[in-house]
């Protein structure tokens, strides 16, 4: 990979301007993560990004475009995804028109001579061309690579991670009416799973890997006070005390750190009087579906596991740094 992003060559980011960047974003992120993802920017990699639903797999591909100040083109994989929605579309509508206006020529991706004599062009050229994520990131121009995000992979089928393959490996894809069409300015490529099933060998050896764990109470209780610097940091911390309880229960869905910003911003939302009185059991519990997102997770709070939760608030302050509090 040979583009720069923001008057930066990509072969040459070092940890400081990574994380820089990283920070200027409040984004927080340990050294795994810093190492990694440099590695996948210097050696021009696609990196495959796994870990829990809400983990900031997706946040990663959107602070690295923010950070480098380049274009983010994000592609949402779903069941029943093929290449035709990922890569192109011909506007059939416009085609038609075009030949039935005699403006234009289906024989050929040029045009014929004659069709040429008659002031005709071929339908199968740019001007009939819907791009769609993967090709669009593949064509961007200008001196910036941008971010392709290919988000949730795992919900797509085996057949689209075959087609994937030459895009990942040679950053190129062939279409039938245009020939192969090869990036001059390689994408960034972050691919994100949930792990809802297993990807294919052939996928994952293209790709730079790194699992995403859930964040100690010490990082998640940095990333709420970067996220959400409204709420007072005792609270905050009680926050990440809770659901990091949470997390140790056998719940159909355990909170990620999405969730805890969801309810970090809520209950700043509920204390906008400036209170800093401590979690109480009835707060915890009037605000636990900002957290749990299955019924049956939600059933199981009985009174006995918010004693606990309440416990763990209410201990959170010790595990504070002293500069902290």
């Amino acid at each position: 990979m040979t583009g720069e992003t923001s008057g930066i060559a990509l072969e040459s980011i070092d940890e400081a301007t990574l994380r820089k960047r990283f920070k200027a974003q409040n984004y927080v992120a340990d050294d795994r993560v810093v190492t990694t993802v440099q590695l996948a920017l210097q050696l021009g990699r696609p990196l495959l990004v796994e870990g829990a639903p809400g983990s900031g797999k997706t946040e990663l591909g959107k602070v690295l475009a923010d950070g480098f100040d380049t274009e983010l083109i994000r592609l949402q994989c779903y069941e029943g995804l093929t290449a035709e929605n990922a890569l192109y579309e011909w506007n059939y509508t416009k085609q038609l028109l075009a030949v039935q206006s005699n403006e234009g020529t289906v024989t050929g991706s040029s045009g014929s001579e004659s069709a040429d004599a008659a002031g005709t062009h071929s339908v199968f050229d740019d001007e009939y061309l819907l791009e769609r994520p993967l090709l669009r990131a593949l064509r961007a121009g200008g001196d910036r690579s941008p971010v392709l995000l290919i988000d949730e992979i795992d919900r797509a089928d085996e057949a689209f991670e075959a087609f994937l393959l030459e895009l990942l490996s040679e950053y190129q894809v062939s279409i039938p009416e245009l020939g192969t069409v090869r990036a001059e300015n390689p994408p960034i490529v972050i691919l994100t799973s949930n792990r809802t099933r297993g990807l294919s060998d052939a996928l994952k050896r293209r790709c730079l890997y790194l699992h995403v764990e859930p964040p100690s109470f010490e990082t998640e209780y940095e990333i709420v006070s970067r996220k959400v610097p409204e709420l007072d940091a005792a609270i905050a911390a009680e926050v990440c005390a809770v659901v990091e309880r949470l997390r140790e229960e056998s719940f159909l869905k355990r909170p990620g750190v999405a969730e805890t910003l969801d309810w970090a911003r809520a209950v700043a939302m509920l204390r906008a009087d400036g209170s800093d009185e401590p979690l109480s059991t009835d707060e915890i519990e009037r605000t636990i579906g900002c957290l749990l997102k299955e019924v049956e997770d939600v059933t199981r709070v009985d009174t006995a596991l918010l004693e606990q939760l309440h416990a763990a608030a209410a201990a959170a302050d010790e595990r504070l740094d002293p500069t902290d509090r």
